[in-house]
Protein backbone atom coordinates (compact mmCIF):
# COMPACT_ATOMS: atom_id res chain seq x y z
CA UNK A 1 0.00 0.00 0.00
CA UNK A 2 1.05 3.58 -0.97
CA UNK A 3 1.81 5.92 2.33
CA UNK A 4 3.06 9.18 2.50
CA UNK A 5 6.02 10.40 4.06
CA UNK A 6 3.90 10.69 8.05
CA UNK A 7 3.18 6.91 7.78
CA UNK A 8 -0.40 7.98 7.00
CA UNK A 9 -2.24 6.65 3.90
CA UNK A 10 -1.83 8.75 1.10
CA UNK A 11 -4.57 10.10 -1.10
CA UNK A 12 -6.42 8.88 -4.26
CA UNK A 13 -2.96 6.59 -5.24
CA UNK A 14 -3.96 4.54 -2.82
CA UNK A 15 -7.11 3.68 -4.68
CA UNK A 16 -5.90 0.39 -6.64
CA UNK A 17 -6.58 0.58 -10.48
CA UNK A 18 -9.42 -2.08 -10.23
CA UNK A 19 -11.77 0.40 -7.98
CA UNK A 20 -10.36 3.13 -10.82
CA UNK A 21 -11.75 0.96 -13.67
CA UNK A 22 -14.76 -0.55 -11.52
CA UNK A 23 -16.12 3.68 -11.19
CA UNK A 24 -15.82 4.16 -14.43
CA UNK A 25 -18.11 1.55 -15.54
CA UNK A 26 -20.65 2.70 -13.26
CA UNK A 27 -20.25 6.26 -13.92
CA UNK A 28 -21.56 4.25 -17.43
CA UNK A 29 -24.17 2.38 -16.21
CA UNK A 30 -25.66 5.32 -13.99
CA UNK A 31 -25.64 8.09 -17.27
CA UNK A 32 -28.10 5.15 -18.90
CA UNK A 33 -30.18 4.16 -15.64
CA UNK A 34 -32.88 6.63 -16.18
CA UNK A 35 -35.72 4.13 -16.20
CA UNK A 36 -36.23 4.27 -12.50
CA UNK A 37 -36.79 7.86 -12.89
CA UNK A 38 -39.49 8.27 -15.56
CA UNK A 39 -41.33 4.66 -14.43
CA UNK A 40 -44.02 5.78 -12.92
CA UNK A 41 -44.59 8.49 -15.26
CA UNK A 42 -44.43 5.38 -18.26
CA UNK A 43 -46.75 3.30 -16.20
CA UNK A 44 -49.68 6.27 -16.03
CA UNK A 45 -48.97 8.30 -19.07
CA UNK A 46 -47.58 5.35 -21.48
CA UNK A 47 -49.61 2.14 -20.26
CA UNK A 48 -53.26 4.12 -18.60
CA UNK A 49 -52.82 2.40 -15.23
CA UNK A 50 -53.91 4.48 -12.54
CA UNK A 51 -51.98 6.15 -9.76
CA UNK A 52 -52.99 3.45 -7.41
CA UNK A 53 -51.91 0.63 -9.63
CA UNK A 54 -49.04 2.29 -10.92
CA UNK A 55 -47.88 3.47 -7.29
CA UNK A 56 -48.40 -0.47 -6.16
CA UNK A 57 -46.22 -1.15 -8.88
CA UNK A 58 -43.64 1.10 -8.34
CA UNK A 59 -43.72 -0.19 -3.93
CA UNK A 60 -42.97 -3.08 -4.75
CA UNK A 61 -40.06 -2.76 -7.41
CA UNK A 62 -38.72 -0.18 -4.76
CA UNK A 63 -39.43 -3.16 -2.22
CA UNK A 64 -37.43 -5.44 -4.13
CA UNK A 65 -34.68 -3.09 -4.55
CA UNK A 66 -34.13 -2.33 -0.79
CA UNK A 67 -34.41 -6.88 -0.33
CA UNK A 68 -31.44 -6.90 -3.16
CA UNK A 69 -29.27 -4.39 -1.42
CA UNK A 70 -30.13 -6.42 2.01
CA UNK A 71 -28.89 -9.89 0.37
CA UNK A 72 -26.46 -9.36 -2.25
CA UNK A 73 -23.37 -8.98 0.56
CA UNK A 74 -24.56 -12.50 1.84
CA UNK A 75 -24.54 -14.29 -1.71
CA UNK A 76 -21.00 -12.39 -2.45
CA UNK A 77 -19.42 -13.96 1.04
CA UNK A 78 -20.69 -17.40 -0.28
CA UNK A 79 -20.40 -17.11 -4.18
CA UNK A 80 -18.40 -14.24 -5.29
CA UNK A 81 -18.89 -10.88 -4.82
CA UNK A 82 -17.49 -10.42 -8.68
CA UNK A 83 -20.17 -13.31 -9.29
CA UNK A 84 -22.88 -11.36 -7.68
CA UNK A 85 -22.25 -8.48 -9.57
CA UNK A 86 -22.19 -10.10 -13.01
CA UNK A 87 -25.40 -11.99 -12.75
CA UNK A 88 -27.26 -9.24 -10.89
CA UNK A 89 -26.52 -6.89 -13.58
CA UNK A 90 -27.30 -9.29 -16.21
CA UNK A 91 -31.19 -10.09 -14.94
CA UNK A 92 -31.67 -6.67 -14.41
CA UNK A 93 -30.95 -5.39 -17.80
CA UNK A 94 -32.87 -9.02 -19.29
CA UNK A 95 -36.18 -7.41 -16.73
CA UNK A 96 -35.32 -3.84 -18.10
CA UNK A 97 -35.18 -4.58 -21.64
CA UNK A 98 -38.27 -6.72 -21.04
CA UNK A 99 -40.40 -4.06 -19.73
CA UNK A 100 -42.15 -2.56 -22.58
CA UNK A 101 -43.37 -6.39 -23.93
CA UNK A 102 -44.98 -7.56 -20.71
CA UNK A 103 -48.70 -7.57 -20.15
CA UNK A 104 -50.01 -5.46 -17.21
CA UNK A 105 -50.55 -8.12 -14.89
CA UNK A 106 -46.31 -9.40 -15.24
CA UNK A 107 -45.20 -5.73 -14.27
CA UNK A 108 -46.20 -6.64 -10.56
CA UNK A 109 -43.30 -9.53 -10.95
CA UNK A 110 -40.84 -8.53 -13.33
CA UNK A 111 -39.67 -5.34 -12.27
CA UNK A 112 -39.13 -6.32 -8.99
CA UNK A 113 -36.97 -9.08 -9.83
CA UNK A 114 -35.21 -6.92 -12.20
CA UNK A 115 -34.70 -4.77 -9.25
CA UNK A 116 -33.72 -7.00 -6.92
CA UNK A 117 -31.30 -7.79 -8.76
CA UNK A 118 -30.06 -4.08 -9.41
CA UNK A 119 -29.68 -4.38 -5.46
CA UNK A 120 -27.65 -7.17 -5.12
CA UNK A 121 -25.50 -5.87 -8.12
CA UNK A 122 -25.52 -2.72 -5.75
CA UNK A 123 -23.61 -4.28 -2.62
CA UNK A 124 -21.59 -6.46 -4.38
CA UNK A 125 -20.39 -3.07 -6.01
CA UNK A 126 -19.64 -1.82 -2.21
CA UNK A 127 -18.24 -4.86 -0.89
CA UNK A 128 -15.90 -5.39 -4.40
CA UNK A 129 -14.43 -2.07 -3.08
CA UNK A 130 -14.52 -3.04 0.41
CA UNK A 131 -12.32 -5.54 -0.47
CA UNK A 132 -10.16 -4.31 -2.73
CA UNK A 133 -9.09 -1.84 -1.13
CA UNK A 134 -6.56 -1.71 2.29
CA UNK A 135 -7.48 -0.58 5.27
CA UNK A 136 -6.88 2.97 6.18
CA UNK A 137 -7.50 4.35 2.14
CA UNK A 138 -11.28 3.24 1.87
CA UNK A 139 -12.76 6.48 2.23
CA UNK A 140 -10.97 7.45 -0.87
CA UNK A 141 -12.07 4.65 -2.69
CA UNK A 142 -15.65 4.60 -1.99
CA UNK A 143 -15.74 8.52 -2.11
CA UNK A 144 -13.88 7.64 -5.96
CA UNK A 145 -16.77 5.40 -6.86
CA UNK A 146 -19.51 7.68 -5.65
CA UNK A 147 -18.18 10.54 -7.35
CA UNK A 148 -18.85 8.66 -10.30
CA UNK A 149 -22.27 7.50 -9.60
CA UNK A 150 -23.25 10.87 -8.67
CA UNK A 151 -21.80 12.33 -11.61
CA UNK A 152 -23.75 9.77 -14.16
CA UNK A 153 -26.98 10.80 -12.22
CA UNK A 154 -26.37 13.96 -13.30
CA UNK A 155 -26.13 13.45 -16.62
CA UNK A 156 -28.21 10.48 -17.23
CA UNK A 157 -32.38 11.99 -16.41
CA UNK A 158 -31.54 14.63 -18.91
CA UNK A 159 -30.69 12.34 -21.47
CA UNK A 160 -33.56 10.72 -21.20
CA UNK A 161 -36.09 13.55 -20.74
CA UNK A 162 -34.77 13.77 -24.64
CA UNK A 163 -35.42 9.98 -25.24
CA UNK A 164 -38.91 10.79 -24.09
CA UNK A 165 -38.87 14.25 -26.30
CA UNK A 166 -37.55 13.14 -29.61
CA UNK A 167 -38.21 9.17 -29.55
CA UNK A 168 -40.40 7.59 -27.39
CA UNK A 169 -40.80 6.01 -23.89
CA UNK A 170 -39.96 2.46 -25.29
CA UNK A 171 -36.23 3.97 -25.98
CA UNK A 172 -36.08 4.33 -22.27
CA UNK A 173 -36.10 0.42 -21.60
CA UNK A 174 -34.04 0.13 -24.62
CA UNK A 175 -30.91 2.13 -23.82
CA UNK A 176 -30.85 1.43 -19.90
CA UNK A 177 -31.18 -2.35 -20.49
CA UNK A 178 -28.48 -2.77 -23.30
CA UNK A 179 -26.59 -0.53 -21.27
CA UNK A 180 -26.64 -2.47 -18.55
CA UNK A 181 -25.70 -5.27 -19.90
CA UNK A 182 -22.63 -3.64 -21.55
CA UNK A 183 -21.72 -2.62 -17.82
CA UNK A 184 -22.02 -6.64 -17.42
CA UNK A 185 -19.45 -7.04 -20.04
CA UNK A 186 -17.31 -4.44 -18.98
CA UNK A 187 -16.78 -5.83 -15.47
CA UNK A 188 -16.28 -9.18 -16.39
CA UNK A 189 -13.39 -8.15 -18.68
CA UNK A 190 -12.02 -5.90 -16.01
CA UNK A 191 -12.74 -7.52 -12.67
CA UNK A 192 -9.89 -9.67 -11.78
CA UNK A 193 -11.61 -13.18 -11.71
CA UNK A 194 -8.39 -15.21 -9.70
CA UNK A 195 -9.16 -17.15 -6.93
CA UNK A 196 -12.73 -18.95 -7.33
CA UNK A 197 -11.90 -20.65 -3.88
CA UNK A 198 -15.33 -18.95 -1.31
CA UNK A 199 -14.69 -17.33 1.84
CA UNK A 200 -15.20 -19.99 5.02
CA UNK A 201 -17.87 -18.66 6.65
CA UNK A 202 -19.40 -19.47 10.29
CA UNK A 203 -22.94 -19.46 8.69
CA UNK A 204 -24.94 -16.90 7.34
CA UNK A 205 -26.72 -15.76 10.54
CA UNK A 206 -24.56 -16.48 13.67
CA UNK A 207 -21.65 -15.27 12.34
CA UNK A 208 -23.04 -12.34 11.57
CA UNK A 209 -24.83 -11.65 14.60
CA UNK A 210 -21.71 -12.83 16.68
CA UNK A 211 -19.56 -10.90 14.91
CA UNK A 212 -22.25 -7.31 15.08
CA UNK A 213 -22.49 -8.29 18.96
CA UNK A 214 -18.50 -8.15 19.50
CA UNK A 215 -19.19 -4.12 17.36
CA UNK A 216 -21.31 -2.70 19.05
CA UNK A 217 -20.44 1.08 17.19
CA UNK A 218 -21.24 -0.62 13.79
CA UNK A 219 -25.05 -1.71 15.52
CA UNK A 220 -25.19 1.86 16.63
CA UNK A 221 -23.99 3.22 13.08
CA UNK A 222 -26.50 1.15 11.22
CA UNK A 223 -29.56 2.37 13.43
CA UNK A 224 -28.48 5.44 12.79
CA UNK A 225 -28.10 5.36 9.05
CA UNK A 226 -31.31 3.80 9.17
CA UNK A 227 -33.58 6.23 10.83
CA UNK A 228 -31.51 9.15 8.66
CA UNK A 229 -32.51 7.52 5.44
CA UNK A 230 -36.03 8.00 6.50
CA UNK A 231 -35.51 11.86 7.13
CA UNK A 232 -32.96 12.19 3.95
CA UNK A 233 -35.09 10.89 1.26
CA UNK A 234 -38.48 12.94 2.21
CA UNK A 235 -36.44 15.46 -0.03
CA UNK A 236 -37.98 13.29 -2.68
CA UNK A 237 -41.56 12.65 -1.77
CA UNK A 238 -42.95 15.73 1.53
CA UNK A 239 -40.57 18.01 -0.04
CA UNK A 240 -41.89 18.89 -3.70
CA UNK A 241 -45.54 19.04 -1.67
CA UNK A 242 -44.78 21.02 0.76
CA UNK A 243 -43.18 23.89 -1.36
CA UNK A 244 -45.73 23.52 -3.38
CA UNK A 245 -48.49 24.24 -0.75
CA UNK A 246 -45.95 27.47 -0.16
CA UNK A 247 -46.42 28.36 -3.96
CA UNK A 248 -42.88 27.23 -5.11
CA UNK A 249 -43.21 25.50 -7.91
CA UNK A 250 -41.71 22.09 -9.74
CA UNK A 251 -38.72 24.83 -11.19
CA UNK A 252 -37.69 25.67 -7.66
CA UNK A 253 -37.43 22.08 -6.42
CA UNK A 254 -35.67 21.07 -9.81
CA UNK A 255 -33.07 24.12 -8.99
CA UNK A 256 -32.79 22.71 -5.39
CA UNK A 257 -31.97 19.14 -6.86
CA UNK A 258 -29.34 20.85 -8.79
CA UNK A 259 -27.68 22.50 -6.18
CA UNK A 260 -27.55 19.40 -4.21
CA UNK A 261 -25.70 17.72 -7.18
CA UNK A 262 -23.64 20.13 -8.32
CA UNK A 263 -22.17 20.95 -4.27
CA UNK A 264 -21.80 17.22 -4.11
CA UNK A 265 -19.91 16.55 -7.29
CA UNK A 266 -17.29 19.72 -6.78
CA UNK A 267 -17.10 19.14 -2.57
CA UNK A 268 -17.32 15.60 -1.66
CA UNK A 269 -14.15 13.57 -2.91
CA UNK A 270 -11.85 16.77 -1.90
CA UNK A 271 -13.43 17.45 1.58
CA UNK A 272 -12.88 13.03 1.88
CA UNK A 273 -9.47 13.49 1.03
CA UNK A 274 -9.02 16.45 3.30
CA UNK A 275 -10.73 15.20 6.10
CA UNK A 276 -9.07 10.92 5.93
CA UNK A 277 -7.38 11.16 8.49
CA UNK A 278 -9.68 12.26 11.46
CA UNK A 279 -12.20 10.39 13.52
CA UNK A 280 -14.79 8.48 11.19
CA UNK A 281 -17.88 8.56 13.89
CA UNK A 282 -17.44 12.46 14.38
CA UNK A 283 -16.87 13.27 11.00
CA UNK A 284 -20.33 10.79 10.57
CA UNK A 285 -22.17 12.18 13.69
CA UNK A 286 -21.00 15.78 12.65
CA UNK A 287 -23.01 15.21 9.22
CA UNK A 288 -26.17 13.42 10.62
CA UNK A 289 -26.72 17.32 12.81
CA UNK A 290 -26.19 19.12 9.69
CA UNK A 291 -29.17 17.05 8.29
CA UNK A 292 -31.22 17.58 11.26
CA UNK A 293 -29.79 21.43 10.90
CA UNK A 294 -31.18 21.49 7.56
CA UNK A 295 -34.76 20.36 8.34
CA UNK A 296 -34.70 22.63 11.74
CA UNK A 297 -34.58 25.22 9.24
CA UNK A 298 -37.31 24.47 7.14
CA UNK A 299 -39.23 24.23 10.29
CA UNK A 300 -38.89 27.88 11.05
CA UNK A 301 -41.01 28.18 7.66
CA UNK A 302 -41.24 26.78 3.76
CA UNK A 303 -40.01 29.80 1.40
CA UNK A 304 -36.94 30.22 -1.05
CA UNK A 305 -34.72 31.50 1.64
CA UNK A 306 -35.14 28.87 3.99
CA UNK A 307 -35.31 25.69 1.10
CA UNK A 308 -31.83 26.82 -0.27
CA UNK A 309 -30.49 27.11 3.35
CA UNK A 310 -32.27 23.84 4.10
CA UNK A 311 -30.81 21.85 1.01
CA UNK A 312 -27.22 23.13 1.42
CA UNK A 313 -27.17 21.93 4.96
CA UNK A 314 -28.40 18.99 3.58
CA UNK A 315 -25.84 18.17 1.57
CA UNK A 316 -22.57 19.03 3.46
CA UNK A 317 -24.36 16.37 6.26
CA UNK A 318 -24.38 13.79 3.14
CA UNK A 319 -20.94 14.99 1.77
CA UNK A 320 -19.82 14.33 5.83
CA UNK A 321 -21.17 10.98 6.18
CA UNK A 322 -21.77 8.90 3.40
CA UNK A 323 -18.73 7.90 2.14
CA UNK A 324 -16.92 7.88 5.78
CA UNK A 325 -19.80 5.39 6.89
CA UNK A 326 -19.69 3.35 4.29
CA UNK A 327 -15.87 3.07 4.74
CA UNK A 328 -16.37 2.50 8.99
CA UNK A 329 -18.16 -0.06 8.00
CA UNK A 330 -16.09 -2.31 5.94
CA UNK A 331 -12.73 -1.09 7.97
CA UNK A 332 -14.57 -3.26 11.18
CA UNK A 333 -16.60 -6.47 9.13
CA UNK A 334 -14.20 -9.40 9.47
CA UNK A 335 -12.86 -11.05 5.99
CA UNK A 336 -15.48 -13.62 6.20
CA UNK A 337 -18.45 -11.69 6.09
CA UNK A 338 -17.24 -8.70 4.56
CA UNK A 339 -20.29 -8.44 2.01
CA UNK A 340 -23.08 -9.66 4.53
CA UNK A 341 -21.72 -6.25 6.68
CA UNK A 342 -21.96 -4.34 3.16
CA UNK A 343 -25.05 -5.73 2.51
CA UNK A 344 -26.47 -4.34 5.79
CA UNK A 345 -25.22 -1.12 5.62
CA UNK A 346 -26.38 -0.85 1.86
CA UNK A 347 -30.36 -1.87 3.17
CA UNK A 348 -30.13 0.52 5.61
CA UNK A 349 -28.98 3.31 3.11
CA UNK A 350 -31.50 2.93 0.87
CA UNK A 351 -34.29 1.63 3.26
CA UNK A 352 -35.87 5.08 2.87
CA UNK A 353 -36.65 4.41 -0.35
CA UNK A 354 -39.86 2.32 0.60
CA UNK A 355 -40.46 3.38 3.93
CA UNK A 356 -39.84 7.69 3.90
CA UNK A 357 -43.02 8.65 1.56
CA UNK A 358 -45.68 6.88 3.40
CA UNK A 359 -44.57 7.60 6.79
CA UNK A 360 -43.86 11.12 5.97
CA UNK A 361 -46.75 11.37 3.89
CA UNK A 362 -49.02 10.04 6.56
CA UNK A 363 -46.94 12.65 9.15
CA UNK A 364 -47.65 15.52 6.34
CA UNK A 365 -50.98 14.57 5.80
CA UNK A 366 -52.41 14.62 9.75
CA UNK A 367 -50.07 17.46 11.09
CA UNK A 368 -48.19 19.68 8.21
CA UNK A 369 -46.31 21.60 11.12
CA UNK A 370 -44.61 18.49 12.67
CA UNK A 371 -43.29 16.84 9.59
CA UNK A 372 -40.46 19.12 9.92
CA UNK A 373 -39.44 19.25 13.28
CA UNK A 374 -39.49 15.60 13.83
CA UNK A 375 -36.97 15.39 11.15
CA UNK A 376 -35.25 17.94 12.22
CA UNK A 377 -35.28 15.67 15.84
CA UNK A 378 -34.40 12.33 14.59
CA UNK A 379 -31.57 12.85 12.33
CA UNK A 380 -30.07 15.35 15.40
CA UNK A 381 -30.47 12.38 17.53
CA UNK A 382 -29.19 9.97 15.12
CA UNK A 383 -25.81 12.26 15.07
CA UNK A 384 -25.79 12.44 19.22
CA UNK A 385 -25.61 9.08 19.00
CA UNK A 386 -22.83 8.64 16.86
CA UNK A 387 -20.72 11.11 18.28
CA UNK A 388 -21.62 9.31 21.54
CA UNK A 389 -20.67 5.68 20.37
CA UNK A 390 -17.55 7.67 19.07
CA UNK A 391 -16.45 9.32 22.16
CA UNK A 392 -13.19 7.40 23.86
CA UNK A 393 -12.83 5.13 21.08
CA UNK A 394 -9.43 3.99 19.39
CA UNK A 395 -8.56 4.50 15.99
CA UNK A 396 -10.14 1.25 14.98
CA UNK A 397 -8.50 -2.25 13.77
CA UNK A 398 -5.16 -2.42 12.29
CA UNK A 399 -5.26 -3.61 8.67
CA UNK A 400 -4.25 -7.24 8.20
CA UNK A 401 -0.60 -8.18 7.46
CA UNK A 402 1.33 -10.97 6.32
CA UNK A 403 4.28 -12.64 8.23
CA UNK A 404 6.70 -10.75 6.19
CA UNK A 405 4.35 -7.39 7.38
CA UNK A 406 3.02 -6.56 3.95
CA UNK A 407 -0.56 -5.63 4.05
CA UNK A 408 -2.97 -8.29 2.62
CA UNK A 409 -4.07 -7.75 -0.78
CA UNK A 410 -7.76 -8.75 -1.06
CA UNK A 411 -9.58 -11.29 -3.44
CA UNK A 412 -11.79 -9.28 -5.19
CA UNK A 413 -13.99 -12.24 -5.95
CA UNK A 414 -14.72 -13.95 -2.93
CA UNK A 415 -13.76 -11.08 -0.71
CA UNK A 416 -11.48 -12.86 1.23
CA UNK A 417 -7.92 -11.51 1.79
CA UNK A 418 -5.42 -13.09 -1.35
CA UNK A 419 -2.81 -13.64 1.38
CA UNK A 420 -2.61 -13.53 5.48
CA UNK A 421 -5.80 -13.06 7.25
CA UNK A 422 -7.76 -10.51 8.53
CA UNK A 423 -7.82 -9.61 12.07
Amino acid sequence: MSVSGSGKPGGLRDVPRTVWLLAAGQFFNMVVAFTFIYFFVYLTDERGLSVVRAGLISGIGGAGMVAGNFSGGWFGDRYGHRRVLLVGSLLSGVGVLALPALPDALLYVVPPLAQYAGGCARAANGALVAVTVPEGARRQGFAVTRFAVNAGFTVGPPLGALLIAHVSYGWLFVVDGLGTLVFAAYAWRVLPAHGAVRAKAAGPGPGVLAALRQRPTVLVLLGAILVTDLVYRQQYSTLPVDLDRHGLDTGVYGWLLAINGGVILLLELPVTLALRHRAPLRIIGAGLLLVGAGYAVLALGTGLATAVAMMLLLTAGEILYKTPATAYVADHAPAHVQGRFQSLYSGVSVSGVVLSAPLGGALYTAAPGLLWPVCAVLAGAAGCLVLAAGRGRGRGRPAAVTAGGAAASPDPETGSPARGTSG
